[in-house]
């Protein structure tokens, strides 16, 4: 089923096919300028670091709900072993791991997905294929910081939790801007917080992952007007899920990804800093959030580090 005639023309409005050329392969993240990143720098007042990541291992939030993403396996190589055969002299251990690049915290890239057979910049989507994203893998993100802003829509709402299901629209967040007295700029990295993840704390994975509040349609132009780099939320699904309307599946990630050229992230840990943020009223911070150089990859981990 091809996509309603209203959400194409509202992908027509945000799309960014072009803006940086033809041959662009990182879309908003040419957003983030050197000029950025020094404002970004000078936001560190007091060194405190905050880790958004989960931990990499069986306890991940992946239920098997999508077919292939694996929670992280990690396994030994070598523990311990002689290289010489002598025991008194180099030993050494290795250890191996086998999951889905998107099973934890992580960012999709711009192959993730597609429609109408295009990707981002109208890349066909043909150059997916057996051996990955032959164009618009993310390695060609080789760094991603900038300044961070948390947008906590539901302390703004004034719940520890979104109600599952609940779509976030621009007005959402422009009201978790004003909570936060922060204004949002080109080149930001916008985390938005739901409380979806005191779910995965609570060990309760299956209500972790749906029904889940996240950005609708509604705010997909909020975006696009305040020139954000990229995204990243604390639930699996990033947008609402179910989906907002029954004739469109995921359509924020086509908007994002394949439209505008705006990185997702997704299952990032956002407690520990938004109680820090309500605590010292800061809400822009310095963000490292690279991902990792995986070529060809659609996707990857990502352990981000938020800095005060």
């Amino acid at each position: 089923m091809a996509l309603p005639d209203d959400v194409k023309e509202l992908a027509a409005e945000v799309r960014n096919w072009g803006r940086w050329g033809a041959d662009d392969e990182i879309g908003t993240i040419n957003l983030i300028t050197d000029e950025v990143v020094r404002d970004a720098a000078a936001l560190v007042t007091t060194g405190k670091r905050f880790a958004l990541g989960l931990p990499l291992d069986q306890a991940g939030p992946q239920i098997g709900a999508i077919p292939g993403r694996t929670n992280p396996l990690r396994t030994m190589l070598m523990i311990n072993t002689p290289l010489t055969g002598d025991p008194s002299n180099f030993c050494t251990s290795d250890d191996t791991v086998t999951m889905g690049i998107q099973a934890c915290t992580h960012w999709d890239g711009l192959g993730h997905v597609s429609y109408d057979g295009n990707l981002y910049n109208g890349v066909p989507a043909s150059v997916i294929n057996e051996f990955g994203a032959n164009r618009l893998g993310i390695h060609n993100i080789t760094s991603l910081v900038s300044r961070g802003v948390l947008l906590d829509v539901a302390r703004a709402k004034g719940v520890d939790r979104l109600e599952g299901g609940y779509p976030i629209t621009g007005d959402d967040l422009d009201a978790a801007a004003e909570l936060g007295k922060v204004d949002v700029r080109p080149g930001d990295i916008v985390l938005v917080r739901t409380g979806q993840m005191q779910l995965f704390h609570a060990g309760d994975k299956m209500a972790y992952g749906t029904p889940a509040a996240g950005p609708s349609l509604q705010s997909v132009r909020w975006f696009r007007e305040h020139d954000v780099a990229a995204v990243a939320t604390d639930n699996i699904t990033f947008e609402v899920f179910p989906c907002e309307r029954d004739d469109a599946l995921l359509p924020v990630h086509l908007l994002h990804l394949v439209d505008m050229g705006m990185t997702q992230g997704q299952n990032w840990d956002l407690e520990q800093l938004a109680a820090d943020c309500a605590d010292d009223g800061r809400y822009a911070f310095l963000l490292d959030a690279s991902p990792l150089p995986f070529t060809n990859a659609v996707g990857s981990p990502v352990q981000p580090v938020a800095i005060k």
